[in-house]
């Protein structure tokens, strides 16, 4: 599984989304090449930091981020997602 993060960074705080109960959301992509596209679209913002995409294997990913209490999506092959206009990190 695919987790686009900030690039160079202590912490590699990752990105998320805001929903629409104001919460934060970490999008978890199946497939490496759906992340790309989408960190593709977020670097056509301006002044946003430097982002790179890591993989993390599935189980652990779902069990960190329901133990810290995160929100989270998991985007397949067959979801379309578009970038909001405002972005926040975890």
């Amino acid at each position: 599984m695919f987790l686009i993060v900030l690039k160079d960074t202590k912490t590699n705080g990752a990105f998320s989304v805001i929903n629409e109960y104001n919460e934060k959301v970490l999008l978890f992509f199946e497939e490496y090449d759906d992340a790309e596209r989408y960190k593709m679209m977020l670097e056509d913002q301006e002044s946003l930091p430097e982002l790179e995409i890591s993989e993390y294997d599935e189980n652990m990913l779902i069990k960190t981020a329901n133990t810290l209490g995160y929100n989270y999506s998991v985007i397949t092959p067959y979801d379309l997602v578009v970038p909001p206009n405002t972005f926040e990190t975890l």
